[in-house]
């Protein structure tokens, strides 16, 4: 495939073996197969300082370190880390963790909505997220979307229903460039079925699918992204959400074997 036509992100190659691969070994370390991948960096302090987290490895890049923790929760084991914002970076670090054991992966992160009545906090779950990224075509053929694994979602839905707590499914759209989120896209996406819009969703999916493990994910309405204007409404300041929907993750996560 070649020639003045030929778009390289179409050109997916399944090989499963890449120049770079993800370390599947590393000494000492003993990665749960259970994992919440988590946006909220104070979140994550709070669990550590709360629960004596310790950190069982360190993965890196430019950004600096990120680490890996573990807690036990009634026995089991429960591994949770940052991975950072942005679907390259984002998605690379899930890679890594899937390589060193992680079967069952669970992430929990805010988003923009794009429409006006959903609430900021308003839970919402993507069954399917619009690929409008470039990190999932490498690991996917091409295509407008990919589905959310239904094992993992129909374990977060089992949870937020015992506990009685509202949300909305609906597709996501995932996209590189948050200052291209331009009218016309919005509208048209909004009509595709899309409530909501962030930056690593479909990457996340397409690295489950890929790696052949399972991924869900919980998201909260933050910010409205909507044709006619933008409206921050303070969405990243709701600790009380975030503290729950990382134990939301928890939970799903825990009840997929």
């Amino acid at each position: 495939m070649s020639g003045e036509n030929y778009l390289p992100i179409l050109d997916f190659d399944p090989n499963p073996l890449a120049i770079i691969n993800p370390p599947q070994k590393l000494d000492g370390v003993d990665m749960p197969k259970h994992v919440v991948i988590c946006f909220f960096r104070e979140v994550i302090e709070n669990v550590v300082h709360t629960h004596n987290a310790e950190v069982i490895t360190q993965l890196h890049s430019e950004n600096g370190a990120h680490p890996v923790y573990l807690i036990n929760l009634e026995g089991r084991r429960l591994a949770f880390f940052h991975p950072s914002v942005g679907a390259p970076l984002a998605a690379g670090l899930m890679d890594e963790v899937i390589a060193l054991g992680a079967k069952h992966i669970i992430a929990c992160g805010g988003c923009g909505v794009l429409d006006k009545s959903i609430n900021v906090g308003q839970i919402l779950l993507p069954e399917a997220a619009l690929r409008d990224e470039g990190t999932s075509y490498h690991y996917l053929p091409p295509s407008a979307e990919v589905e959310m694994d239904p094992i993992a979602l129909a374990s977060i839905e089992t949870v937020l229903q015992r506990r009685q707590i509202p949300y909305l499914r609906t597709k996501t759209w995932t996209t590189d460039g948050f200052y291209r989120e331009t009218p016309r896209r919005v509208e048209k996406f909004r009509e595709m079925g899309c409530l909501a819009v962030e930056m690593e969703a479909a990457a996340f999916m397409a690295v489950a699918q890929f790696r052949g493990v399972q991924f869900g994910q919980l998201l909260y309405g933050g910010d409205v992204v909507h044709y006619d204007g933008w409206d921050f409404r303070g969405w990243n300041n709701r600790t009380d959400i975030r503290e729950q929907l990382f134990w939301l993750a928890a939970e799903a996560c825990l009840n997929m074997e």
